[in-house]
């Protein structure tokens, strides 16, 4: 597979494309990201689905242009499907045909199936789920797929969309209770089994539904991939979204390129999550682009990540870390200290894996600059940490590699984040192993040791002299009252 690798998506309402660079098997991260609304849907519903001239030039001249991204990025592949509204139209063939003479761009026309698969593909590999099922909602339809174990069981497509739904009844001004009947007459086609607690939602209608979520609770991290909230507790909000006035959307914190279809797509996505029961929403930031590339990555693999693979954390360390050795010792040595001392402060082993994720990633910060190492080492994880993680996970994460020296956590900092944050104490003792587990290799030659917690003792017994581990042990903050003794053997 190509290290750089252009993927576009032509939906009936944008046209979007990402670029990815590969890091190595399987690591990646996103490069860059372009959007044009080209609504190459236009007027087709009005005309049995026949895709307008104004439209199909529109759609060209934005991919001439994607073309020329990527190009300049030094692409060596691009991947373009396009989904409803070209699948629909009688002339999707001959807008295919001309896009390939004069951009040299070969467009997939995918069908529903397929179009569901792809995000669904990318929601169980990017995102904190094991089941669940995806809604995403386009501008011409919507689709769904059951998720179970992290694999994707069954998919559909629904004639369901924002722009085929503002067409057909909302631009006509016709009775939302005649957008209701057709709604829930497509819904008919939705399988008896697409029952499930968790709604995973992509798609710009519910990227739009969370960010204005996220400004009334005054969400205490900018980041939409993976934010989750309680159904009950924000349906009355969606509902209002769809009963307001176009004109006075701007209360509700929607973003006005929303305005043309947030009522539109508030109204299927409300309908659907009622109809599958879901309780519990969970924003995906990725879709059918991110699923496209997964779908030629994992090609080999039955489409998922190895067991125990994290894609965001392998991606940092293939482009931050120094020194993999001294990160494979953070981990050895963590992994010791907490099987020791976890009863202390984490009994049913809830924490482990963010520790040991936080293990690796400590000193990545030096690629930027030594000194502070810790704060830009935090930034990083913060905001690049992005994929099958849930934002507590992040946030912790973020935290811990921040107060992995001599203090601990700092609570003018911890504060803004205490909602998605474990007890303070909890973070206390996890910051202190990342420190000890650091000071024991000190002197970067992975030294053997053996720990022990007894009567308020911990004991580090090892073969070594372990001379600047001892002397810096001396000055770390400890999470309570105990002892901290060094044994030769």
């Amino acid at each position: 597979m190509a290290k750089r690798t252009a993927i576009i998506d032509i939906g009936s309402n944008s046209a979007r494309m990402i670029l990815i660079e590969r890091t190595s098997r399987f690591g990646f991260f996103l490069l860059n990201e372009t959007k044009s609304r080209v609504r190459i849907s236009e007027g087709a519903y009005e005309h049995e689905g026949w895709l307008q001239e104004v439209p199909m030039q529109r759609a060209l001249h934005a991919l001439k242009e994607f073309k020329n991204i990527a190009l300049a990025f030094k692409a060596k592949k691009i991947l373009c499907v396009a989904t409803s509204a070209v699948r629909d139209a009688p002339n999707g063939k001959e807008f295919k045909n001309l896009v390939k003479k004069e951009t040299g761009i070969n467009i997939k026309i995918i069908d529903g199936d397929t179009e569901a698969k792809l995000g669904a593909i990318a929601a169980a590999n990017l995102l904190p789920i094991r089941d669940g099922i995806t809604i995403d909602i386009g501008g011409g339809s919507t689709e769904l797929a059951l998720i179970r174990n992290k694999e994707v069981i069954k998919s559909i497509s629904l004639n369901l969309g924002t722009v085929r739904l503002k067409e057909l009844f909302f631009d006509k001004e016709k009775n939302i209770k005649e957008a209701l009947l057709y709604i829930h007459e497509e819904m008919q086609k939705i399988p008896q089994d697409f029952k499930n607690n968790c709604a995973i939602g992509i798609g710009g209608t519910i990227r739009a539904l969370s960010q204005a979520i996220m400004k009334k609770t005054a969400y205490p991290l900018d980041k939409l991939h993976g934010f989750t909230y309680d159904y009950s507790q924000e349906k009355k909000f969606i509902d209002k979204i769809i009963e307001t006035p176009v004109l006075k959307l701007k209360k509700f914190s929607i973003k006005k390129d929303r305005y043309d279809t947030i009522k539109e797509g508030s109204l299927i996505f409300r309908e659907i999550v009622n109809h599958i029961g879901a309780k519990k929403i969970i924003t995906s930031g990725v879709g059918v682009r991110e699923g496209l590339f997964l779908y030629d990555l994992l090609r080999n693999s039955n489409y998922k990540f190895p067991a125990n693979f994290q894609p965001s954390l392998r991606s940092l360390l293939d482009r931050f870390c120094i020194d993999e050795k001294a990160a494979k010792c953070h981990y050895k040595f963590t992994k010791k200290l907490y099987n020791t001392l976890y009863e202390q402060f984490d009994p049913k082993r809830e924490h482990e894996k963010i520790l040991l994720y936080a293990a690796k990633l400590l000193n990545i910060g030096i690629k930027i600059d030594f000194y502070e190492h810790h704060k830009h080492s935090s930034y990083i994880c913060l905001n690049d940490l992005e994929y099958d993680l849930t934002h507590q996970e992040i946030v912790t994460i973020a935290m811990l590699v921040r107060f992995h020296k001599k203090k601990l956590p700092n609570k003018d900092v911890t504060k803004p984040f205490a909602q998605l944050l474990p007890k303070s104490s909890i973070l206390a003792w996890m910051s202190f192993i990342l420190a000890l587990a650091e000071s024991l290799n000190k002197d970067h030659s992975c030294p053997d040791f053996e720990a022990s917690f007894t009567n308020d003792v911990l004991t580090i017994t090892s073969s070594k002299p372990l001379y600047l581990a001892r002397e810096e042990a001396k000055s770390l903050q400890k999470p309570q009252s105990f002892a901290l003794k060094f044994v030769s053997s």
